[in-house]
């Protein structure tokens, strides 16, 4: 007679239907194991093979809300384990068992794990981050495999309202409202391999939550972030502070800002575009340079030497990330009212930008401008996606709605008065995203939809092929930004009440 200890639960597999030929094979493990008492494969036709075990569910999408709906009304077991690439995955020994064991030890309400990569047949580790309280982007990556437990399904859905009627954010609307008062539990085990068919590198990557393509889908996944920001106490209204006076004084009515290192092939077409500007006020251009080695200093030496409103800053400290050189700028006496971003990989589209920048300002009471921009490459070609304009963006709710995405877009520009108050992290990563978050919070941010940037994209670029380890170390620190505004947000709430 086996102890109560010996005694498992069982589980649900959820697949799509995949005409592939490696789909029987995927699906040998899951109707082979003794845990599996169901297969629930979501497809929209009619399948050909038959399998024991398998239960199909009349929906087009997997994430749909009536493929999730029918199955949590059909399923009987205590987990659900969802595969969504069952054609690409290899199931590790007793992969399933040790999910489950790992489950019924720390009541989790999901369990994912680490897995092994193929690219090009090599086989690497392929780890994922820890869950934490801001990692709420639809697109954090659990892995290929997620175990969820039903029970902690049912009590969330009773306690924050069913799954809405989306068609691509219903696990998406479900992880959230599961990991409000249960644990997503990472389980740092190699548990499966993975074929990845995608072989673009991360900076190829980085643009596709604004593929205007999608719009219909980052709408619903919106929709859903918002409804958790409510649930969580962090959703802030569209009402605004008004900009604090200041008696600072300034040199300049604007500043181009551009922090550099190493950047001998590129910063001289961006100092130069700072300097081609045409604009009815005064403004200079304030490069920081970082310690060079590779001759930016004596490029930005001869340029500010020719040219007075160029204003080379070398700093003191040799601790200095891209945040850091924002902070020796913006709080030089050389800054103006406004201080805007210009990237040394990049470039002004127009002499116009600084102009339409400040016009913005001066429009409304705006603590932040942020303009549109094009991915070109470095012959200025167009390349995919194009036009990044973050039209997402609503008055109404993009300060919320900024929590769930990567970035807010460029050039980014700020009222000096207020981001001296706030300083940038001294960071290399995220630092933007940080500090327009936080200002978000309290003020007004105003938007400029016109291309008014051209985003460089070459191989020097620092995210341009980052490995497994850099890119989890970048997801992982926007997602404590998000932790801590998050948290700031509850507390923020708490206070206005």
């Amino acid at each position: 007679m086996p102890s109560v200890e010996n005694v498992m639960s069982t589980v649900s597999v959820v697949l799509p239907y995949v005409t592939h030929p490696n789909f029987s094979s995927a699906l040998k493990p899951c109707i082979d194991s003794p845990l599996v008492q169901n297969v629930f494969v979501v497809h929209s036709g009619e399948m050909r093979e038959r399998f024991p075990k398998v239960e199909p569910v009349a929906a087009k999408f997997l994430r749909s809300a009536s493929a999730l709906n029918e199955i949590f009304r059909k399923n009987v077991s205590e987990y659900l384990l969802f595969v969504e690439q069952p054609e690409q995955l290899q199931f590790g020994q007793r992969a399933l068992e040790r999910m489950v064991d790992v489950a019924e030890q720390t009541g989790a309400g999901m369990v994912y794990a680490d897995y092994w990569e193929v690219k090009k047949g090599i086989r690497t580790e392929h780890p994922v981050n820890d869950y934490q309280l801001g990692s709420i982007r639809d697109a954090f990556d659990f892995g290929p495999m997620m175990l969820v437990a039903v029970p902690a399904v049912h009590g969330a859905t009773r306690k924050y309202g069913a799954v809405p009627d989306v068609q691509h954010a219903g696990i998406y609307d479900l992880r959230l409202k599961v990991s409000i008062d249960h644990q997503l539990f990472h389980l740092q085990e190699f548990l499966c391999t993975k074929t990845e068919t995608d072989l673009r590198l991360t900076g190829e990557k980085l643009f596709d939550y604004v593929d205007p393509r999608n719009v219909g889908y980052q709408k619903e996944m919106e929709m859903v972030a918002t409804r958790h920001l409510k649930n969580v106490g962090a959703y802030l209204e569209p009402h605004f502070e008004r900009l604090p006076a200041t008696n600072q004084k300034f040199p300049v009515e604007a500043s181009v800002i551009i922090p550099v290192r190493n950047r001998a092939r590129t910063v001289a077409d961006a100092v130069e575009s700072a300097l081609q500007q045409k604009a009815s006020f005064s403004f200079n251009c304030i490069v920081v340079d970082n310690h060079s080695t590779d001759g930016t200093t004596k490029m930005l030496a001869d340029l500010a030497a020719k040219h007075p409103q160029v204003k080379h800053l070398i700093p003191a400290r040799t601790d200095l990330g891209i945040g850091g050189c924002w902070n020796e700028a913006v709080f030089s006496a050389e800054c103006g009212r406004y201080a805007v971003q210009l990237d040394s990989d990049d470039i002004y589209s127009g002499a116009d930008t600084l102009q339409q920048t400040v016009d913005m300002f001066r429009s409304g009471d705006y603590a932040m401008v942020i303009g549109s921009y094009r991915l070109v490459n470095m012959n200025l070609e167009e390349i995919p996606p194009g036009l990044i304009d973050h039209k997402e963006w609503t008055a109404e709710n993009g300060r919320n709605n900024a929590l769930r995405i990567n970035g807010l877009g460029a050039p980014r520009a700020f009222s000096t008065a207020v981001l001296r108050q706030v300083a940038f992290p001294n960071t290399s990563y995220g630092e933007d995203y940080a500090v327009a978050l936080r200002i978000s919070r309290r003020y007004q941010i105003g938007r400029i939809y016109d291309p008014i940037y051209l985003c460089r994209r070459w191989e020097g670029n620092t995210d341009a092929a980052l490995s497994i380890d850099q890119s989890n170390r970048h997801d992982y620190y926007k997602d404590k930004i998000r932790t801590i505004e998050i948290l700031a947000r509850q507390k923020y709430n708490r206070g206005r009440m």
